[in-house]
């Protein structure tokens, strides 16, 4: 699997020489702001990507995904049109391919200038979608350009551009769309704003849901005859806290989180609160949410299943008092692990220590679309051009200088596992 050190250096050195390229696509792609929810502007990207990835050497495929698809699962924003870009070179197996999804969360207000209205600044590019992930995006592309223009087609597999929608919803129209009928690769790397040396090798799971406590309405004035579900659901939620809560602390996963406090499974409560309809009103329904995060070792239908456990125990406990209560289940995000020692990983440390760096295997504590792929049998990672945590926020940036390092790490993989 190695690479001449003179390989390597002639593929760095053209993608130095054609870095402003890759700055140019980034700032025209930020300019099409198109924000999720509820999908603005996919079409005008779609033509303006399409014609890039044709200019440097790919063959491309447009599908639309289909409106009653996404009905299912967004039912307010079908009537926009949702658009996957797939691009590819070569033929056969391996297929090696990059994921990155093109649409931006809401501007929202705190900017310093016109957030789709791009500019540079001391080495930094700002703009909506500039980290997350429109940066990763340019990487991907400068690093395909310059294979494909050193290189031709790759001869040992086939290499894979793939633009999705609506990651920043859930992705069930995206990436997910395009693992259920369009393929699953080989190999994945999705170009999130990891940094550059860090290399996300999975991503806790999340089952969201609410704790729903029916007592028995009443006038304000006359209580006794009433069950006050908001005094239970304080006494419920106390309950979890001891019950529940503190097993959690005994677990711990094996691998590295990026902070030693992430690498427990948690539960939050109360995040939305349900319930109340007039202050002199004895409440009859009260319902709290729970957001509980698993680590990788864990799965989803096991700890939903020791969630609900948990609230028939408590349950039991006040049924005699006219305190009824039930588990309501609103989202399911299964955790994903790619094995730090597969050669996908360890090719990118590798590459990675020809740039002087040193790049760590680290489960994201977010989500991210890697699930889609590794619970199909797929082999995915992200890694992309950082900093991390200006992603969502105002006055967004990605940094020039880790975008031309992770392209030049992006082109040594392609170069690596499929030439």
């Amino acid at each position: 699997m190695g690479v001449r050190l003179l390989d390597l250096k002639e593929i760095f050195e053209r993608i130095d020489q054609d870095f402003e390229w890759a700055i140019k696509i980034l700032k025209e792609t930020i300019s099409i702001p198109t924000i999720n929810p509820p999908g603005e502007h996919y079409e005008e990207f779609k033509d303006y990507i399409v014609e890039v990835l044709r200019d440097i050497g790919m063959d491309v495929h447009v599908y639309k995904v289909p409106k009653d698809y996404v009905s299912a699962y967004y039912p307010d924003y079908a009537n926009k049109t949702r658009y996957i870009v797939v691009a590819r070179v070569g033929r056969g197996r391996p297929v090696l391919q990059f994921n990155g999804h093109y649409d931006v969360v809401p501007p929202g207000s705190g900017w310093s200038q016109d957030p789709f209205k791009p500019y540079v600044d001391n080495g930094k590019l700002y703009g909506r979608g500039a980290v997350d992930m429109k940066g990763g995006i340019a990487a991907t592309l400068l690093a395909v350009k310059t294979i494909i223009s050193l290189l031709d087609e790759p001869q040992n597999g086939s290499l894979e551009i793939a633009l999705v929608p609506d990651e920043e919803i859930g992705g069930k129209t995206g990436t997910g769309y395009l693992v259920e009928h369009i393929g699953v690769p080989d190999y994945t790397i999705i170009a999130e704003p990891s940094n550059a040396n860090s290399v996300w090798i999975g991503h806790k799971g999340a089952l969201w849901g609410f704790i729903e406590v029916y007592g028995k309405q009443a006038h304000g004035s006359t209580p006794w005859h009433g069950v006050n579900a908001f005094e239970y659901m304080a006494r419920i939620a106390l309950d979890m806290i001891k019950e529940y809560a503190s097993k959690l602390d005994n677990r711990r996963s094996a691998y590295d989180y990026g902070d030693p406090r992430a690498a427990k499974p948690t539960i939050n409560l109360g995040g939305e609160v349900v319930g109340g309809a007039k202050i002199n009103i004895v409440p009859g329904y009260y319902a709290f949410s729970f957001d509980r995060r698993l680590i990788v070792e864990e799965k989803l239908e096991e700890v939903e299943k020791e969630i609900g456990e948990v609230v028939e125990r408590i349950s039991a406990k006040y049924e005699r008092e006219g305190v009824k209560i039930k588990l309501k289940i609103v989202s399911r995000l299964p955790p994903a692990l790619t094995s730090p020692d597969n050669v996908l990983v360890k090719t990118i440390i590798n590459i990675g220590k020809n740039l002087g760096l040193n790049i760590k295997p680290i489960i994201c504590v977010g989500g991210l679309d890697l699930h889609y792929y590794t619970t199909k049998g797929g082999v995915a990672v992200a890694y992309g051009p950082g900093p991390t945590e200006l992603a969502h926020q105002a006055n967004e940036y990605v940094s020039l200088e880790e975008l031309r390092t992770v392209a030049k790490v992006y082109a040594g993989l392609i170069k690596t596992l499929i030439y």
